[in-house]
């Protein structure tokens, strides 16, 4: 009898659990840093609109210019005014402040119960977002980050010395968080509002990586979780923007916010 009756009471509680760690997410928030973006800004948000998320989970596109000098703010105007069916939110910096600080912006508007970064190029394909929303649906998952150099997704053969600086980055991070990443610097993160928007945030560039994972590796009972995500990478002449000064930037944020300043 008890032999019978274990595998019912062992699907009991697993039903019990999943009951008990239901989550709420109805609505995604897709904030979205450009700067100089105009040719590509309305490639990705016919991507990010072609999106179907799992369980009808609504989305909110919140578009921070940081002062662009092309036509980035006419390309998103016109796009929101043609597709009047997309939930656009459009805030604009009337001076240049960085990546990070026009991801401030969107994280302190946003109205989802999650939020993930999206860059305005073509890097990162918004098909994935369902990859890094599974874990959450499931119960497991309060942060997740879409690692370039996991799983068997299509990756662009670029810069050896960007992927050796990407690695390098994320073992110094790794060795003073004590996470055990495989890409710190990817662009897809994927935060519980409530989390995101309790942290201080203070880098204005691309400092915002090392900040971010290290005061979110800070908080009590955390979960973090990875996923494997596909990477379309462009070169300079393309529009890339990263330099090997941030390079050396990051090294110092990492020490900054996993040792000298808790803040």
């Amino acid at each position: 009898m008890l032999l019978y009756t274990y595998p019912f009471r062992v699907g009991m509680l697993f039903i019990v659990w999943n009951m008990n760690n239901k989550v709420n997410f109805r609505k995604l928030s897709i904030v979205i840093p450009a700067y100089n973006e105009g040719k590509t800004i309305h490639l990705i948000l016919d991507k990010v609109k072609a999106v179907s998320l799992l369980n009808d989970i609504e989305k909110e596109i919140i578009i921070v210019n940081d002062c662009s000098k092309d036509d980035t703010e006419e390309a998103v105007l016109r796009y929101k005014s043609q597709n009047p069916e997309v939930n656009i939110v459009y805030y604009k910096h009337e001076v240049n402040k960085g990546k990070g600080a026009a991801i401030r912006t969107g994280i302190q508007v946003a109205t989802g119960d999650y939020i993930i970064i999206q860059d305005a190029d073509l890097e990162y394909d918004p098909q994935e977002y369902n990859l890094l929303i599974k874990p959450v649906l499931d119960g497991f998952a309060d942060v997740v980050y879409g690692s370039r150099f996991s799983g068997g997704k299509a990756h662009r053969i670029l810069f050896f010395w960007h992927t050796i600086g990407n690695k390098f980055l994320t073992f110094i991070s790794n060795m003073f968080s004590n996470l055990n990443l495989s890409d710190m610097e990817t662009c897809y993160k994927l935060f519980r509002a409530d989390i995101i928007k309790s942290i201080q945030l203070k880098e204005n560039r691309f400092g915002f990586e090392p900040e971010v994972t290290a005061k979110i590796a800070r908080i009590p009972n955390i979960r973090i979780y990875e996923v494997g995500i596909s990477y379309y990478g462009r070169t300079y002449q393309e529009g890339k923007k990263i330099g090997w000064k941030d390079g050396f930037r990051a090294i110092y944020c990492i020490l900054k916010y996993n040792i000298f300043s808790k803040q």
